[in-house]
């Protein structure tokens, strides 16, 4: 097999039996053993039982029990979601021997599709103090230029599915996980709906923020994926008990009739992005009237309110999660990690309530516009990826950015590649939607992406 095929594409081939599951794989498994060794996107690659699971995925195709879209499709795992039997570590010492005895919801229903887990990706520790280079295992590097940041926490997750490593990943987004290393690794992803995909079995981070997710190369293959992995769960107390569409329905049309608005005032003036970021805003913004979207501006509140409230809120609640294990442990940490988290023992209870109600008054602001628009449009990142070496400690805390809303609001997400700059680094931009309403917001990715040929180029 030569190139490498989107999820969406590959299903369609397997089904037709036109692709082997296990030339596929093997694929996967060559390009990780040429140029793994250079970005560390994996904790650990399952090489031989990815082989031995292509090989009957192949034979139930073969004798006419296709499972469905994923069938024999190499997919990746954050590694703080836990797989029965194969070490789940967090990346942190604290975990490095943890092998969990069952399965995160999300990988009992990606196996029962018939999806093939190629491995453990790496993330920052704890999927928060990151890029880290005091631990067991180095950060994710970036393929399109391995001296830069991926993003984080969902690292490696964003990095192998930009590099061909596999097809689609679960990863998870507590203020932008999901969204930040697809807007710098030049891919899509998903943040649904708080409850839409069950956390069960996920290591938490910030309990009322923690969300999971797809990613993978185009907002199709993230739908294939959702179809999946969302449902109700009873062992998530906030999963949602409700029908799970088909988020692939609606895809392939135009985008007549739907309202757009553009939150300006985040990129612009809260967050302002650099030249190439706002060009490449601006000319995804002309693809999407020519789509036959109706764009205006959006009055959106200001990014300061969400900003606070989220860090808040993260900080207490991560020191309320992993707090005893810093005092009574301290050194199996990394520094990022522990000085971070640490910061968290210093916020108290009324501090922590003040910024809930704080959360209130936001959320209640931003669905507000909704009754005017369909999607809110603004910038994923302010720039495009920088050195990694010269990511700053709190870089996550030092100014606003427009990731925080959707977690603090429950809304779903989505940041997709929208151009590259001069250096040949992605450019991003994100969609929020409504409650509940993914498939509109992988409606328009999915329009934009067809209507550009941006998803035509990979790293190598």
């Amino acid at each position: 097999m030569t190139g490498v095929p989107t999820l969406a594409e590959a299903s369609r081939r397997i089904a037709a039996r036109e692709l082997s599951p296990v030339d596929l794989v093997r694929d996967c498994l060559a390009r990780i053993a040429t140029h793994d060794g250079r970005l560390n996107t994996f904790v650990h690659v399952r090489a031989e039982q990815a082989l031995t699971e292509a090989r009957t995925a192949e034979r139930e195709i073969m004798a006419g029990r296709l499972l469905g879209p994923l069938h024999g499709i190499p997919v990746g795992l954050k590694d703080i979601i836990e797989t029965a039997g194969l070490r789940t570590t967090g990346q942190s010492r604290l975990r490095q021997n943890h092998i969990p005895v069952v399965s995160a919801a999300v990988h009992r229903k990606l196996s029962a599709a018939g999806a093939i887990l190629i491995g453990k990706q790496t993330t920052h520790e704890f999927a928060l103090g990151g890029p880290s280079f005091d631990l067991p295992w180095p950060p994710a590097r970036n393929p399109w230029n391995p001296t830069r940041f991926t993003g984080g926490s969902s690292s490696g997750s964003g990095a192998a599915i930009a590099a061909g490593f596999c097809l689609g990943a679960v990863g998870t987004d507590t203020s932008g996980s999901i969204r930040l290393p697809s807007a710098l690794c030049g891919t899509t992803g998903l943040k649904p709906t708080r409850g839409r995909v069950s956390v069960a079995g996920i290591f938490p981070l910030s309990p009322t923020q923690d969300h999971a997710g797809p990613m993978a190369w185009t907002a199709e293959d993230c739908a294939l994926l959702l179809n999946v992995i969302a449902g109700h769960d009873a062992a998530d107390p906030v999963s949602l008990d409700l029908a799970v569409p088909d988020f692939s329905a609606t895809l392939g049309g135009d985008l007549k009739g739907l309202r757009i608005g553009v939150a300006r005032r985040w990129h612009e003036t809260d967050m302002p992005v650099d030249a190439e970021t706002a060009g490449g805003i601006a000319a995804a913004i002309a693809v999407l009237r020519d789509l036959g979207a109706d764009v205006e501006e959006a009055a959106v509140p200001s990014l300061d309110g969400f900003q606070s409230a989220g860090m808040t809120i993260a900080l207490y609640e991560a020191f309320g999660v992993y707090g005893a294990d810093l005092i009574a442990r301290t050194g199996d940490f990394g520094k990022l990690f522990r000085d971070r988290v640490l910061l968290g023992g210093l916020i108290d209870v009324a501090d922590y309530e003040g910024a809930l109600r704080l959360r209130l008054e936001c959320n209640a602001a931003l669905e507000a516009l909704f009754a005017r628009h369909d999607i809110v449009l603004t910038a994923t990142v302010r720039t495009p990826a920088p050195p990694l070496t010269e990511v700053a400690p709190y870089y996550f805390m030092a100014t606003p950015n427009t990731m925080p809303p959707a977690n603090l609001s429950g809304l779903p997400a989505l940041s997709l590649c929208c151009g590259f700059g001069a250096g040949g680094l992605p450019l991003a931009l994100q969609l929020i939607g409504r409650r509940l309403d993914e498939a509109t917001v992988l409606r328009i990715a999915d329009a934009y992406e067809r209507a550009t040929p941006w998803r035509g180029r990979r790293p190598f």
